[in-house]
């Protein structure tokens, strides 16, 4: 499945590593080094952002909240366990 997380970015939402808000990265030396270090590999403005998407590759930046992302993500984990009846419809 696949999650819209903002400024027209959409990924695989089983490449998520992590979802966390944008503000407690300059409460956390640990968290700007790893902005820093990985400058090159981050996606999305700086302006407005809420949150940073975390995956394998990539760092992404948001303008959405890490609730509404979480909302986003919860609701596929929904869809995806739902059982599929395609097969039992019959096609006139």
């Amino acid at each position: 499945m696949f999650i819209h997380i903002g400024n027209g970015n959409v990924i695989r939402s089983n490449d998520i590593v992590s979802i966390i808000d944008y503000s407690i990265i300059s409460s956390s030396t640990i968290m700007e080094e790893m902005m820093a270090n990985n400058h090159e590999k981050v996606i999305g403005p700086e302006i407005d952002a809420k949150s940073v998407v975390i995956t394998n590759d990539l760092l992404y930046i948001s303008t959405l909240s890490v609730a509404t992302l979480k909302k986003r993500a919860s609701m596929i984990s929904t869809i995806s366990k739902l059982d599929d009846y395609s097969d039992e419809l019959e096609i006139e």
